[in-house]
């Protein structure tokens, strides 16, 4: 059997394969991975190590290690040009198996599926304090580098360049990824072909937005065992109460009800929720990512995308609630952009929305359509 058979076969299995279980709805992307172990893709595991790396904030790192997977293989045009590689970015607190979650890789990445991986070469990258990259949490603690979404961006750039991808045939994001994404359409355009950013809004993180992550970041730094970051052991009380505000952040009042009708189920779904997130999360490493945000405003640059964009977020999206009016009057100066609010039913999950392909799979695969190159 060809090693091509061999895929096709193994994506048609794993196609067959039933969704169970709920997709978490939170910011972090960590826990819809915890939800659902990730299917058997044949995924290829990558590193690059940038030496130097400066960050925004005037600080260095002697060598900035990025990992990241991949499916499919690279095609390269006639005129020598990758044309079929597509990057996808994952949420805070997430990793680059977040999105190989069954409720998106199986309907998107599967034979005739929009990111058919025989036809596309998917990149997913931990990104910078994130996953097997470079963190806190593996030494530096505190005294790590204040990163943000511009450091992340670029950091994924330089990895792309040491991979020898010179061009992208779309870059979709989610959540934290959805934002990276509008900075990606603003500090490299022409680099890709279609931009597609879920579940976010390209403003300044402001309002209760902030607002509640300022209080997870505080509820850490006010624990007496936070000790400036150089704990022995996890700050566990501000660490749960920043737990308790993710839980919060990415929740969806219908599936809740729905998952727990009884006040027993209701403090059991907490319960669960804690013993997995406490279990896998580093204070350090949250405060990071929580705070990479601070000075995230592509606001003022909008009218500089150039490539097609197809923006989705979901009515029932606690981070990003449509009632702000935001995303309307933010997509009238996006050059050639699309703003599509899902509305709210049995099949959308919050913020978490933006992993459930199979709610807005149509709308991207006809995006892929109207964006696909000339011959």
């Amino acid at each position: 059997m060809s090693l091509r058979t061999f895929i096709n076969v193994l994506c048609m299995l794993i196609a067959g394969i039933q969704l169970t279980g709920t997709v978490a709805t939170g910011q972090s992307n960590q826990s819809a991975a915890a939800a659902q172990p990730a299917p058997a893709w044949p995924t290829k595991d990558g590193t690059v190590n940038l030496p130097d790396f400066k960050f925004r904030s005037g600080e260095t790192l002697p060598q900035l290690k990025l990992h990241y997977i991949t499916l499919g293989t690279p095609h390269r045009n006639a005129a020598g040009h990758v044309d079929n590689a597509v990057l996808l970015l994952h949420g805070t607190g997430g990793n680059a198996h977040s999105l190989m979650n069954p409720l998106f890789s199986n309907v998107l990445f599967v034979p005739g599926g929009v990111l058919d991986i025989q036809k596309y070469f998917l990149i997913l990258p931990d990104d910078i304090g994130h996953g097997d990259s470079s963190k806190p949490s593996d030494g530096l603690h505190a005294h790590f580098p204040a990163y943000d979404y511009d450091d992340m961006v670029r950091a994924q750039r330089m990895m792309l360049d040491q991979m020898k991808i010179d061009h992208l045939r779309l870059i979709l994001g989610t959540s934290m990824g959805c934002m990276q994404t509008f900075v990606w359409g603003e500090t490299y355009p022409g680099f890709m072909d279609a931009l597609a950013p879920f579940a976010c809004l390209p403003v300044q993180i402001a309002g209760r937005n902030r607002m509640m992550r300022y209080m997870a970041i505080q509820a850490i730094k006010q624990d007496p065992a936070w000790v400036d970051g150089e704990y022995k052991t996890e700050p566990v009380q501000g660490l749960r109460t920043a737990n308790e505000i993710l839980l919060i952040m990415g929740s969806s009042p219908l599936q809740m009800q729905k998952q727990a009708p009884t006040r027993d189920q209701a403090e059991q779904y907490v319960d669960r929720y804690l013993e997995r997130t406490m279990a896998s999360t580093d204070a350090n490493n949250m405060l990071f990512y929580l705070n990479a945000s601070r000075n995230y405003d592509p606001g003022p640059r909008l009218e500089t995308i150039t490539a097609p964009v197809l923006w989705i977020n979901s009515a029932d999206d606690f981070i990003n609630p449509p009632e702000l009016g935001i995303a309307e009057r933010m997509v009238k100066r996006i050059p050639h952009g699309r703003f599509i609010l899902l509305p709210i039913t049995d099949a959308t999950r919050g913020h978490g929305t933006h992993t459930v392909a199979a709610v807005w799979k149509d709308d991207l695969a006809e995006f892929m359509r109207q964006t696909e190159p000339a011959p």
